[in-house]
């Protein structure tokens, strides 16, 4: 990258903290943090153990994109991440579905002590996401996978380089530089038998109609609550129209909703798209706004969520 695109790119993350949710009463705070990480991180080389919450701790590295914005906002997904805090208990079984270094398995396993599975299609990633398991010492709740998740079993090839947005590499296009690498993919259903999740995370660059589509007896279980899901336009790659997977999700019983964590808010998108955010598909919404009352209040970058 050149000299004025890195420029441009530290503007870029600048204002991405000044204007983030998480730090709108600490803005000097969080950019004096900022500096401060970036002035450690080079002289004490990477990776780093963070403390990212209280009691849950993270190995970061320079390139680790995901994690690094959580270092500069506190919760980079606010509204998703809070969501899964203030919802989740030790009861749950949580599916981290493109877990990448496992920043959404730490929340649901280490912050509020749920069991869980994560997957990770790219070695190289989930070689980083092993790291955060074992420094919180979640491999005796956590199962994680490296495999990728279709309709069903077999082999899929995904690009290798390019982080948080790794993806099924699409066909007739040109993927990571012509360079992809072969990962073995099961479907949802053939995982979670007998044992099925009671709350979700998808998040596979567009690939989401496939991953459900393998997922039907997963998606039929009643304790299945909540389902965190990006529907951003990528799946038009693999020739997938988001408003399908929506149809779908709602045939399954669940409702759209959004989540304002300040005031614990819960708002139906009345079976519309969350263009912003992840899509957060919810059944029997009573109950998580019962257990969103009763949540207890943890503070995270000086932040009380």
């Amino acid at each position: 990258m050149s000299i004025l695109g890195k420029a441009r790119n530290t503007v870029r993350v600048l204002n991405g903290i000044i204007r983030h949710p998480m730090n709108r009463n600490r803005k000097m705070g969080a950019l004096a943090g900022y500096i401060r990480w970036q002035i450690g991180i080079r002289l004490l080389g990477s990776p780093i153990v963070y403390e990212w919450l209280p009691g849950v701790r993270a190995v970061v590295r320079r390139e680790d994109i995901g994690m690094n914005k959580n270092i500069y906002h506190g919760l980079h997904d606010v509204n998703d991440m809070a969501y899964l805090l203030h919802v989740t208990t030790p009861q749950d079984l949580f599916a981290d579905v493109g877990a990448n270094v496992g920043s959404y398995t730490l929340l649901a396993c280490g912050a509020r002590g749920a069991r869980g599975y994560c997957f990770e299609p790219v070695p190289s990633t989930y070689v980083r996401l092993l790291d955060n398991l074992a420094i919180n010492s979640l491999q005796s709740r956590v199962i994680p996978m490296n495999i990728g998740l279709s309709d069903s079993d077999g082999e899929l090839h995904f690009t290798a380089h390019q982080d948080t947005i790794n993806h099924v590499a699409a066909a007739g296009r040109a993927e990571g530089n012509g360079s992809t690498i072969s990962v073995p993919v099961r479907s949802l259903d053939s995982v979670f038998s007998p044992e099925q999740p009671t709350i979700m995370k998808i998040d596979v660059e567009g690939f989401e109609m496939k991953v459900i589509e393998g997922a039907g007896k997963v998606l039929s279980n009643p304790n299945l609550h909540s389902v965190f899901m990006e529907l951003n336009g990528l799946g038009s790659r693999y020739g997938f129209d988001d408003r399908e997977i929506v149809k779908k999700m709602l045939d399954y019983g669940f409702q759209t909703y959004e989540y304002e964590p300040f005031s614990r808010t819960l708002r139906s998108l009345n079976g519309a798209i969350n263009t912003y955010e992840n899509t957060l598909f919810i059944r029997n919404a009573g109950e998580m706004k019962e257990r969103i009352a009763s949540a207890p209040h943890i503070s995270i970058a000086s932040t009380e969520i």
